[in-house]
Protein backbone atom coordinates (compact mmCIF):
# COMPACT_ATOMS: atom_id res chain seq x y z
CA UNK A 1 0.00 0.00 0.00
CA UNK A 2 1.37 3.08 -1.24
CA UNK A 3 0.87 6.79 0.38
CA UNK A 4 -1.56 8.70 -2.09
CA UNK A 5 0.34 11.94 -0.98
CA UNK A 6 3.90 13.88 -1.60
CA UNK A 7 6.05 12.05 1.20
CA UNK A 8 8.05 14.68 3.65
CA UNK A 9 11.11 13.76 2.10
CA UNK A 10 10.13 15.07 -1.35
CA UNK A 11 8.95 18.13 -0.49
CA UNK A 12 12.61 18.82 1.82
CA UNK A 13 14.33 17.90 -1.21
CA UNK A 14 12.85 20.49 -3.13
CA UNK A 15 12.73 22.74 -0.86
CA UNK A 16 17.00 22.47 -0.63
CA UNK A 17 16.39 22.82 -4.53
CA UNK A 18 14.52 25.82 -4.08
CA UNK A 19 17.04 27.72 -1.83
CA UNK A 20 20.16 26.56 -3.90
CA UNK A 21 18.19 28.20 -6.50
CA UNK A 22 17.65 31.24 -4.28
CA UNK A 23 21.56 31.40 -3.67
CA UNK A 24 22.06 31.49 -7.42
CA UNK A 25 20.05 33.87 -8.11
CA UNK A 26 22.02 36.10 -5.55
CA UNK A 27 24.94 35.57 -6.94
CA UNK A 28 23.53 36.78 -10.51
CA UNK A 29 22.08 40.18 -8.62
CA UNK A 30 18.45 38.52 -9.40
CA UNK A 31 17.46 40.15 -6.32
CA UNK A 32 13.65 39.90 -6.41
CA UNK A 33 13.80 36.20 -7.39
CA UNK A 34 16.04 35.31 -4.31
CA UNK A 35 13.31 36.47 -2.36
CA UNK A 36 10.89 34.47 -4.35
CA UNK A 37 13.18 31.29 -4.14
CA UNK A 38 13.32 32.08 -0.38
CA UNK A 39 9.42 31.91 0.58
CA UNK A 40 9.13 28.77 -1.91
CA UNK A 41 11.64 27.02 -0.17
CA UNK A 42 9.76 27.71 3.19
CA UNK A 43 6.27 26.94 2.01
CA UNK A 44 7.63 23.57 0.25
CA UNK A 45 9.36 22.89 3.82
CA UNK A 46 6.31 24.02 5.65
CA UNK A 47 4.06 21.60 3.21
CA UNK A 48 6.32 18.77 4.17
CA UNK A 49 5.72 19.37 7.58
CA UNK A 50 2.15 19.55 7.08
CA UNK A 51 2.28 15.98 4.73
CA UNK A 52 4.02 14.33 7.88
CA UNK A 53 1.65 15.25 10.37
CA UNK A 54 -1.53 15.57 8.63
CA UNK A 55 -0.78 12.35 6.50
CA UNK A 56 -2.15 13.78 3.16
CA UNK A 57 -1.00 16.49 0.45
CA UNK A 58 -1.46 20.35 2.11
CA UNK A 59 -3.91 22.53 0.90
CA UNK A 60 -2.70 24.61 -2.56
CA UNK A 61 -1.67 27.83 -1.19
CA UNK A 62 1.19 30.02 -1.37
CA UNK A 63 0.40 31.61 2.41
CA UNK A 64 3.01 30.72 5.01
CA UNK A 65 0.68 32.36 7.63
CA UNK A 66 -1.78 30.24 7.03
CA UNK A 67 0.06 26.74 6.62
CA UNK A 68 2.20 27.19 9.61
CA UNK A 69 -1.31 27.60 11.56
CA UNK A 70 -2.76 24.44 9.87
CA UNK A 71 0.69 22.01 10.96
CA UNK A 72 0.54 23.90 14.37
CA UNK A 73 3.91 25.72 13.81
CA UNK A 74 5.78 26.47 17.15
CA UNK A 75 8.23 29.20 16.35
CA UNK A 76 10.87 31.53 18.32
CA UNK A 77 8.78 35.04 18.14
CA UNK A 78 11.85 36.41 15.57
CA UNK A 79 11.03 33.46 13.36
CA UNK A 80 7.49 33.83 13.12
CA UNK A 81 8.20 37.69 12.35
CA UNK A 82 10.36 36.89 9.71
CA UNK A 83 7.72 34.09 8.54
CA UNK A 84 5.28 36.56 8.53
CA UNK A 85 7.85 39.40 6.21
CA UNK A 86 8.24 36.89 4.04
CA UNK A 87 4.89 35.89 3.32
CA UNK A 88 3.78 39.84 2.22
CA UNK A 89 7.57 40.03 0.56
CA UNK A 90 6.09 36.79 -1.40
CA UNK A 91 2.94 38.72 -3.15
CA UNK A 92 5.38 41.58 -4.16
CA UNK A 93 7.91 39.20 -6.06
CA UNK A 94 5.48 37.08 -7.55
CA UNK A 95 3.06 40.05 -8.69
CA UNK A 96 4.95 43.35 -9.07
CA UNK A 97 3.09 46.29 -9.92
CA UNK A 98 6.34 48.04 -12.10
CA UNK A 99 9.28 45.68 -12.35
CA UNK A 100 11.67 48.79 -11.41
CA UNK A 101 10.14 49.99 -8.59
CA UNK A 102 10.26 46.73 -7.05
CA UNK A 103 13.97 45.95 -7.94
CA UNK A 104 14.96 49.30 -5.94
CA UNK A 105 13.56 47.96 -2.99
CA UNK A 106 15.64 44.67 -3.00
CA UNK A 107 19.50 45.93 -2.45
CA UNK A 108 22.11 43.23 -2.14
CA UNK A 109 22.03 44.37 1.97
CA UNK A 110 18.32 43.29 2.16
CA UNK A 111 18.41 40.46 0.29
CA UNK A 112 21.52 39.07 1.74
CA UNK A 113 19.76 39.12 5.25
CA UNK A 114 16.22 38.04 4.00
CA UNK A 115 18.35 34.77 2.95
CA UNK A 116 20.42 34.35 5.54
CA UNK A 117 16.81 35.04 8.04
CA UNK A 118 15.44 31.99 5.54
CA UNK A 119 18.42 29.47 5.93
CA UNK A 120 17.84 30.11 10.17
CA UNK A 121 13.82 29.52 9.74
CA UNK A 122 14.39 26.58 7.43
CA UNK A 123 16.90 25.03 9.48
CA UNK A 124 14.43 25.19 12.48
CA UNK A 125 11.55 23.76 10.57
CA UNK A 126 13.95 20.80 9.12
CA UNK A 127 14.14 19.98 12.45
CA UNK A 128 10.86 19.10 12.64
CA UNK A 129 10.83 16.84 10.04
CA UNK A 130 12.83 15.01 11.90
Amino acid sequence: MGNNFKLPTEWLKQAEYDMGTAISMFKTKRFIYAVFMCHLAIEKVIKGIYSKVIKKDPPKTHDLVYLSELTSLDLAEDLTKFLDSLNDLSILTRYPDELEKIICQYSRERTKEIINQTKKLMQCLKEKLK
